[in-house]
C-alpha cells in the first residue's frame, strides 16, 4: 500500500482538527455542553480517533519492529518482495466481534432500506426536560432553557411527539413517555430505526467504532464528523440556550424553525446514507472473508 504513511499522518491531523474545540475546553477545565456528548455518550478517545487503520483486506508494509504488529486483531504477513506487512486477522476479529458485526450489518442495512421520516422536529430533547421544574429535577445540560420551564412544557404539550430512536426515548422525562406516539425498545431497534432520525445518523459513528480496525480511518472520521455536525443542530433545536457557544437557535416552535430543522435533517440523512453503504461493505467483506 504505497503512501500509507502519508495517509496515516493526514488522518491524525484531521482528527486533531475535528476535536480542537473539545480539547480546548477540556484543557481549560470546562464542560462543553454540545461536544461533550461525543466523548461521554460515545466512549471516544482522541488517541483512538488519531489511529489510522487501512481497513479489512488491506496490507500495510511494516517492518517487524513496527508498533502495528502489536495492535489488537492484527497479524503479520509476508510481502512478495520478502518484506513483512500487517493486515487484519479476520478470524480473530470475528471470534471476538462476530456478533457485533452481524448486529451492525442487520441494523445499518435495515435502517438504510427504509424511507426517512422528517417530522419529529427534534422534540426528543424537549421531552427529556418536560416538567423538570415541577418534579425538582436537574437539567441534563448546564444551560438555561431558552423559553423557560413553562414555555418548554407548552411546546411539548402542543406538538405531536413521534420519536423512533430508543436511546433518545429512554431519556424522556417520565411525564413525557406516554406522549410519544411510538414505543421504541432495544428489542425492536432493528425494526424501528429510520434514516431521517438525527440520532440514528449520529450512531453511525458508534457502529464504525464497534467495527474497529476493519473500518478504514477515513470512514471512521467521516462518521465522527457527521455525528459532530448533527450534534450542533441537535442542541440548536433543543430547548437549551446555546447562544453562549455562538450558535443560533433553530426555533422549532415556529414555522420557520421547523422548515430549517427539516432542511438540515434531510441533508444529514443524505450524508448518512453514503456512510451506511460504506459500513455495509465493511461488514460484508469481514463476514465473507471469515467464511
Amino acid at each position: 500500500m504505497p503512501g500509507w504513511r502519508d495517509r496515516a499522518a493526514t488522518h491524525a491531523e484531521r482528527a486533531d482538527a475535528l476535536t480542537v474545540v473539545w480539547r480546548a475546553a477540556r484543557d481549560r477545565g470546562e464542560k462543553h455542553a454540545i461536544e461533550d456528548f461525543l466523548f461521554t455518550y460515545y466512549p471516544t478517545r482522541v488517541s483512538h480517533l488519531r489511529r489510522w487503520h487501512a481497513g479489512v483486506g488491506a496490507v500495510v508494509p511494516a517492518p517487524a519492529d513496527d508498533e502495528r504488529h502489536g495492535w489488537r486483531w492484527y497479524r503479520g504477513t509476508p510481502l512478495p518482495d520478502g518484506a513483512t506487512g500487517v493486515t487484519l486477522d479476520v478470524e480473530a476479529f470475528l471470534a471476538d466481534r462476530g456478533e457485533a458485526v452481524r448486529y451492525v450489518r442487520a441494523l445499518v442495512g435495515a435502517t438504510g432500506s427504509r424511507a426517512g421520516t422528517f417530522g419529529c422536529f427534534g422534540l426528543h430533547e424537549w421531552a427529556m426536560v418536560y416538567r423538570d421544574a415541577a418534579a425538582g429535577r436537574d437539567h441534563r445540560h448546564p444551560l438555561p432553557l431558552r423559553l423557560g420551564h413553562d414555555g418548554t412544557d407548552r411546546v411539548v404539550e402542543s406538538h405531536r411527539v413521534g420519536c423512533s430512536h430508543f436511546d433518545a426515548y429512554r431519556f424522556f422525562a417520565p411525564e413525557a413517555r406516554d406522549a410519544n406516539e411510538l414505543r421504541p425498545s432495544r428489542e425492536r431497534q432493528v425494526a424501528m430505526e429510520q434514516p431521517g432520525c438525527l440520532h440514528a445518523n449520529m450512531d453511525l459513528y458508534k457502529w464504525a467504532s464497534k467495527l474497529g480496525p476493519a473500518v478504514p480511518g477515513e470512514l471512521l472520521l467521516d462518521a465522527f464528523e457527521l455525528a459532530r455536525d448533527i450534534r450542533y443542530t441537535d442542541m440548536a433545536a433543543s430547548p437549551y440556550d446555546v447562544s453562549g457557544y455562538g450558535i443560533e437557535a433553530v426555533a422549532i416552535e415556529t414555522p420557520e424553525g421547523k422548515a430549517e430543522y427539516v432542511r438540515r435533517q434531510r441533508g444529514f440523512a443524505e450524508r448518512a446514507q453514503g456512510l451506511r453503504v460504506r459500513l455495509l461493505e465493511v461488514c460484508d467483506t469481514v463476514l465473507a472473508d471469515g467464511t
